[in-house]
């Protein structure tokens, strides 16, 4: 657990002008209002909302969000009241730790129901501050870290499933991938254990004989690279197990058939350079077909930018490879977090349009079916972009028609 002064360190080292005063006060009312309160694992209560806000830092949140992950339980699990806290830390964090708590109080109802009342709370509630779903989604990860100490297994698997089909989607769809993959491979543990524990093993066996074969690729990347002049980083990884998983059964293969287990980034100074990277590594392997997809000058809706390319490797590997700059790859990881890093003096400006659909459904859902469906369907199909004469680029609905355009 990080102590008092350990929290304040991390903030003041990328936010020197940070409120610590506040951010103190914050820590010492968090331990005292949860008092002799315990977690399933025995640990001290408080020890949950100090890591959710330790998570948080990773990310360059804002003071008030350091302090609102401080406060997040008070208002539901203690005696303190929405007054109090707006007279010691300010009517911005009263509003973010009151919505983080409407998020949190979900009536005891059907699965659906309950999934379906927990989106509409999201959604809602991310329409006023983005910061009340980071804030959430750092509490579910840490929440998730620990999920083997419940004993109950019907409960764990429940949690799982709500954090594989809602929280690691509006992870992804925000663009917070690190958090989008930890969730998903937690969840996937606790929801096919013999899958999961036979996909590790396999992997295992990519080291043969003390032989890292992703170290090794690697290093040469990085030797293909530097010879061509270019200063990069290349670091790279077996795929997870959840994503290993999901394309064999999307493909009905066995884990032997699947040929690209890991996958490789390049980080880049600048955006050329992700186009002179991509062209030498091109001119020494062979591409796969219909592999390539260019996310820089067609980015992804939440914002991500990247190139992708698969290619064979001497060792006869398929292997993936994602080239982007270090500003890319700080976006692409931190998401909208990245907006809301303590620089920022508003909101990010990217969230209103897919927001903006989603809370549109909820308005034309009957019941907590439809609601759920139209949701997933919402959140995980890709838009379509067109280009306008004078090369302006436009994000459409799938299925539009140049009428619409």
């Amino acid at each position: 657990m990080l102590r008092q002064y350990e929290l304040v360190e991390r903030v003041k080292r990328y936010d020197p002008d940070a409120d610590e005063a506040m951010i103190n006060r914050a820590y010492v009312f968090s331990v005292q209002k949860h008092g002799s309160q315990k977690r399933a694992s025995g640990d001290p209560y408080f020890s949950h909302p100090i890591e959710v806000a330790g998570i948080l830092t990773d990310f360059y949140m804002d003071d008030k969000t350091i302090v609102t992950a401080l406060l997040h339980d008070t208002l539901e699990d203690t005696l303190t009241t929405y007054e109090e806290i707006e007279e010691l830390f300010g009517t911005d964090v009263a509003r973010l730790v009151d919505g983080v708590t409407k998020l949190s109080k979900i009536e005891a109802q059907s699965e659906n129901e309950r999934a379906a009342e927990n989106l509409r709370k999201f959604l809602l509630a991310m329409s006023d501050d983005i910061r009340v779903l980071l804030v959430k989604l750092a509490d579910r990860l840490h929440n998730m870290r620990t999920l083997h100490f419940i004993g109950k297994e019907e409960k764990r698997r429940r949690i799982a499933r709500e954090t594989m089909d809602i929280y690691a989607p509006l992870a992804e769809r925000i663009g917070m991938y690190d958090f989008m993959r930890e969730m998903q491979l937690l969840a996937f543990e606790q929801l096919e254990p013999e899958a999961y524990a036979s996909i590790n093993r396999r992997l295992e066996l990519l080291k043969e004989d003390g032989v890292d074969k992703v170290a090794r690729i690697s290093s040469g990347l990085q030797l293909l690279l530097g010879q061509a002049e270019m200063k990069v980083t290349v670091s790279g990884r077996e795929k997870h197990p959840y994503s290993i998983w999901r394309k064999m059964q999307e493909r009905h293969i066995s884990f032997e058939q699947l040929t690209d287990v890991m996958a490789f980034r390049i980080i880049t100074a600048t955006t050329e350079d992700c186009y002179r990277a991509l062209g030498v590594i091109h001119g020494r392997y062979k591409m796969v077909p219909g592999r390539f997809k260019d996310y820089i000058s067609t980015p992804k809706r939440n914002g991500y930018r990247s190139l992708h390319t698969t290619v064979i490797h001497g060792e006869n590997a398929r292997i993936e490879i994602q080239i982007r700059s270090a500003e890319m790859h700080r976006e692409n990881e931190f998401g909208l977090a990245a907006h809301w890093s303590y620089k920022q003096g508003k909101g990010p400006d990217g969230q209103a349009d897919w927001l903006r659909d989603l809370i549109e459904i909820l308005d034309q859902s009957h019941d907590a079916d439809e609601l759920l469906e139209n949701t997933r369907l919402a959140m995980y199909q890709d838009r379509i972009f067109a280009f306008s004469p004078k090369g302006e680029l436009y994000q459409l609905p799938k299925g539009a028609t140049p009428v619409e355009f």
